[in-house]
């Protein structure tokens, strides 16, 4: 990966009026983040959250309020056509390409109306990429929901873009077909150097391939950090306790203290807690052992990435 930003997101603004009271709200609200040359970035976000506006904006789909918006150093408000050459996008839904084309006509129609000729022999190598070659002179709308999402990634690549913005890709997917569909989108980053916007719901997708994310809620960005990173900060501090059940009064200090107690039986109280400074887990030790309660297990929770997700959509973002 090379340590270039490829595309920049300045200060975006972005506000619209609602329709029945003409109120302006801010869909997104002053966000600045930048990606790099082979990468994959992931926008999140609970729905509302502006990661479908910020796309927009960086298609050049919608004009942003006021920010700077850049693609291998071009302004896209000032040099639109020179800017936007170099991303290819994949909106959410199914009707991002020609249902009544074949996929080779429909990446060598594409590639066209960018300039490119794409002759059949490059759009079977690519297809082929996808495992869907046998699929090449197929209608579209004859494939699979599976088949019919490769295919429009597949277009993507065929226009010769360098970023490729991909908004919920594995929406309505199987199982199987979302799995397949990860190890594509690795593979091209690593083997052809391709970088990739991904906005989606799909944790799972998102702890298997990001390499950075940004999570927004209400129009801003309330984190932005690699995803290594956050896994690790998460599991570092977050702590299940089993403690024996001695009385109402230790369940309310630690609902208190910030706990969520997730399990009672047997006599045993279950809890989690999340503690930045490992010194906190032997105050509250000891704290408990005064009151007389004895400590049954300790160990460091399990995080996965929608808990960490669920953890900042779910705090109240700053003014």
């Amino acid at each position: 990966m090379k340590n270039e930003a490829i595309l920049k997101v300045q200060h975006l603004i972005k506000t619209y009026r609602r329709r029945k009271t003409r109120e302006k709200f801010i869909a997104v609200d002053d966000i600045s983040f930048e990606i790099q040359q082979g990468e994959i970035f992931a926008l999140l976000g609970p729905n509302g959250a502006g990661k479908t506006t910020t796309i927009k904006s960086v298609c050049g789909l919608l004009l942003p309020d006021s920010g700077t918006l850049e693609i291998m150093g071009k302004n896209i408000l000032k040099e639109r056509g020179s800017a936007l050459k170099h991303i290819s996008a994949v909106l959410e839904g199914n009707r991002n390409i020609y249902w009544r084309m074949t996929p080779v006509e429909n990446m060598r129609y594409f590639s066209g109306i960018r300039g490119k000729k794409l002759t059949k022999k490059e759009a079977l190598e690519i297809l082929d990429k996808f495992g869907l070659k046998e699929k090449a002179n197929d209608l579209v709308q004859q494939l699979s929901r599976g088949m019919q999402q490769k295919t429009a990634v597949a277009v993507c690549l065929a226009t010769g873009a360098d970023i490729l913005m991909l908004d919920e890709p594995t929406l309505g997917l199987d199982v199987a077909s979302s799995i397949e569909l990860r190890h594509i989108l690795r593979n091209l980053v690593e083997k052809e150097g391709k970088t990739i916007l991904l906005s989606t719901h799909d944790m799972n997708l998102v702890e298997a391939i990001a390499d950075r994310v940004a999570i927004m809620n209400k129009g801003k960005i309330v984190v932005c950090e690699r995803k290594e990173k956050l896994m690790e900060m998460f599991k570092a501090r977050r702590y299940v306790l089993k403690i024996s059940a001695n009385g109402q009064n230790v369940a309310s200090y630690l609902e208190d203290s910030g706990a969520v107690i997730t399990k009672r039986e047997d006599g045993l109280l279950e809890f989690s807690i999340d503690l930045e400074n490992p010194k906190k887990l032997f105050d509250l030790m000891d704290t408990l052992k005064t009151a007389g309660t004895e400590i049954k297990s300790i160990e460091q929770d399990t995080v996965n990435f929608e808990k960490i997700f669920m953890k900042y959509v779910s705090e109240e973002v700053e003014t």
